[in-house]
Formats: C-alpha cells, sequence, structure tokens
C-alpha cells in the first residue's frame, strides 16, 4: 500500500505544530502583577452593606451575640449568634486589605493594609466608621497566588498605592526577567519596599494577630509589633512600633504575659510596662506554622510542616512556660495538618485540618488523652465560649454544646 504524499506532509507538519507548542507551553511562566488603587481611593472603599456569600473565610472573632468572620482581605461578616442553633448573616463591613479584628465596648478595631479603622457597632443595624489612622502599619498582608512564579511591579508605587489583588498572565520564560522571580513570600513591607472588669471585650482564635489588653491594643505583622492607646475608644493613639521576632504569625495573650508564635517558635513578652513589653525567651522549634494558646504554667502550640510552612512533622507541643525566661518543651504528640486550638477547662481542642477536629482531655497538662476525633469536618479554627465552641474551615461555621468532657453537635451555617 503506497502512501499519499500530502497525507504524510500533513501528518508530520501537525507532529511539528504539537512539538512546538508543547515547547511554547514549557516556556511559559506564570506572572503576577499588582492590582492596586491609589491611598486616596482606596481609604474610601469601606462600606457597610447587606449580607454577602463569603470568599475565602479567614479569622473569627466573637462579641457579645455576634460573631465576626473575616474574608480575606476585603472585610468583616457579622453573624447574629443570639440563638446559636440558627446563627443569621445580618451585615457586611467592606474593609479592602482586613484580616484581623479587635473589639472593645462597642468599639471595632480593624486593620486595612496599612491602616487601623474604628468602628462604632453600638447599633449593628448602624455600623459607623468613626476613625482612620493612616500609615500606622509599615507591613499588610497580601498573599501571592500559588500559580505564580514571578511577580512584576513596574507599574506599582509602593509609596502612593495599595495592593488590593492579583492579576495572572502567561509570559514566555526568556521575557521574565531574573530579579522578579519570587519564593513565595506572603507580605509587603512598605517601610523596606519605599479584658478588664469594667470593660467589654471580644475573643479571637487562635491565628489572631490582635490582642486588646486593658487599655492597649497589641498588634503583630511578620516582624514587628505595633501598640496603640485607646484611652479614648473612639480615637486611639498609636504608641510605638519596635522588631518583636521573625516570622510572626500569631499573638495570644494570658495573665500579664503576651506569647508570639512564629515559624521559628514562640517569643514570650511581660507587660509589666504596658507601652514597653519586655521580651523574656524565645523557644526554638523547627520550621512551622506555629499558633499557640496558653493556660497556667502551660502553652500550647501546633507546628504544620510541609507547603510554605516547612519541611518537617506536624506536630502539638506541649511547652512548660512557669519560668517565663526558660519555656521547656514537655511533651509533643503527632498530628496531621494543625491549624488553631484552643482551651476550654480541662479539655484541648486542636483543629487538624482535614483530619477534623480533636478533643484531648488534659486533666494532667502534659499527658494528654485523645478522646475523640469529629472526623467529617474541615478544621480551621476554634473559640471556646462560655456555653459553645465555635469553629470555622471550609467556609462553613460551626458551633458545638459542652457535655462532661465532650461537645455535642448545635449547628453549621454556611458562609457561602
Amino acid at each position: 500500500m503506497r502512501t499519499n504524499p500530502v497525507f504524510f506532509i500533513l501528518v508530520v507538519a501537525l507532529a511539528l505544530f504539537a512539538c512546538n507548542n508543547d515547547n511554547d507551553n514549557e516556556d511559559l511562566v506564570t506572572v503576577a502583577t499588582p492590582e492596586f488603587v491609589s491611598k486616596s481611593a482606596f481609604r474610601t472603599m469601606v462600606d457597610i452593606i447587606a449580607p454577602q456569600p463569603i470568599i475565602q473565610a479567614g479569622k473569627i472573632y466573637a462579641y457579645s451575640n455576634y460573631i465576626f468572620v473575616n474574608d480575606i482581605n476585603k472585610g468583616v461578616h457579622v453573624i447574629d449568634n443570639t440563638d446559636p442553633k440558627s446563627p443569621k448573616a445580618i451585615r457586611y463591613i467592606v474593609i479592602p486589605g482586613n484580616e484581623d479584628i479587635s473589639i472593645k465596648d462597642n468599639y471595632l478595631y480593624a486593620d486595612s493594609a496599612t491602616d487601623l479603622v474604628v468602628f462604632d457597632i453600638s447599633d449593628i443595624n448602624n455600623i459607623i466608621e468613626v476613625e482612620r489612622l493612616e500609615d500606622v502599619f509599615q507591613v499588610y498582608n497580601f498573599r501571592i497566588p500559588l500559580e505564580a512564579m514571578a511577580t512584576d511591579y513596574d507599574d506599582f508605587n509602593w509609596e502612593t498605592d495599595i495592593l488590593i489583588g492579583w492579576k495572572l498572565e502567561q509570559r514566555p520564560r526568556d521575557e521574565v526577567e531574573q530579579n522578579i522571580w519570587i519564593d513565595r513570600g506572603m507580605v509587603f513591607d512598605t517601610a523596606v519596599m519605599a479584658a478588664s472588669a469594667e470593660s467589654s471585650v471580644g475573643v479571637g482564635g487562635s491565628l489572631a494577630r490582635f490582642q486588646i489588653v486593658n487599655n492597649y491594643l497589641y498588634t503583630v505583622d511578620s516582624h514587628e509589633m505595633t501598640i496603640f492607646n485607646m484611652g479614648n475608644l473612639s480615637n486611639p493613639t498609636k504608641i510605638t512600633t519596635f522588631y518583636a521576632g521573625n516570622n510572626i504569625e500569631t499573638l495570644f495573650q494570658a495573665e500579664g504575659y503576651l506569647y508570639i508564635g512564629s515559624t521559628d517558635g514562640m517569643y514570650i513578652y511581660d507587660l509589666a510596662d504596658a507601652e514597653n513589653p519586655t521580651r523574656l525567651s524565645e523557644f526554638i522549634h523547627w520550621t512551622g506554622c506555629d499558633p499557640v494558646v496558653v493556660s497556667g504554667n502551660y502553652a500550647y502550640l501546633t507546628i504544620r510542616g510541609g507547603n510554605n510552612c516547612g519541611e518537617q512533622e506536624s506536630v502539638l507541643e506541649v511547652i512548660d512556660v512557669t519560668d517565663k525566661t526558660n519555656p521547656i518543651l514537655a511533651k509533643r504528640y503527632a498530628l496531621d495538618n494543625p491549624y488553631g486550638l484552643g482551651i476550654k477547662g480541662n479539655m484541648l481542642f486542636v483543629c487538624d485540618g482535614a483530619s477534623g477536629l480533636k478533643l484531648f482531655n488534659r486533666n494532667s497538662p502534659v499527658d494528654l488523652n485523645l478522646i475523640r476525633t469529629i472526623s467529617d469536618v474541615q478544621a480551621t479554627d476554634v473559640i471556646p465560649l462560655e456555653n459553645s465552641l465555635v469553629m470555622i474551615g471550609d467556609n462553613i461555621l460551626y458551633q458545638y454544646k459542652y457535655l462532661e468532657g465532650n461537645i455535642s453537635f448545635l449547628s453549621s451555617f454556611s458562609l457561602n
């Protein structure tokens, strides 16, 4: 059988075309370019609107009968939790560049990229922005998309613009300049780049970076602590910003001390001088994402290995902090993919990602006993409230009622 020469030429041409396409695909690089607005325009974007579907749930915060859920870098969802069996979304506060909030006596404090914004929430149906402290944060978080292999900031001015998102595009590899390849950075540093008995204070999860202690708001970013005096709740004043540690992720306060969780370990600060915290010690561990909570003389921290967090295994560590100047590892427990955690009485609740919520009995603060795993949920962070446990994971808000040494399901509320 003779081969048709025209057919043969077409087959070869198609094969060569396919090979060239493959080579072309291999020579393309995903580049992230900033989506941004001017600072002046950015500061007009706050708004109070009707409930919205959540895009990506971040941190959770509880105050009075309300639960506040951060929509990462976009704003805050307000949930009426008067009936934990039937929570209701009632408001959405548009706050671009937001990740954390704290609340005291009906004043809500929120980061908005480089700014701190204050809201009066005394009338939850008429939330009002009452103050904005501009350029008080030198670092703000805005995660580079995981798909990106490089970034290009040519059109972005660090001094006059605020980044609000990313645009992904494909570029030929040989056109991508060497100096824009990235190592998966997660923050922007604008300095480098050019509860008391008399008051009502809310409570955040273990992933929080804001903590209110008496008349002061303590905040942390990737390496700095910024302190605000809240003597005038509607008009706080910035006291100071200083280097507080490396690769900071979380902040927890207990009995006059601040405990900072970082990817490298845990830092302990004494608040005897509220405006000038004293660093007492640092507990070092392998690299991993690291929230921390404290009860009595023991700190409990989870270390999540893998991905951007590190190359080691994932564990729960129990740290003896009886001597705040010399924290000591007391015990370590293997976990799968841990995130936040919380304590209520003799119970320790650990969010183990896709492996669910794990309940440990801590009748002995060191020798923990795993008594139950709720495995049909994605668990990211928890807040142990007085009468119920609030947990978030995969854009769903879960609530549980306390039992003796256990919990029972109350409700789940989809934020989508």
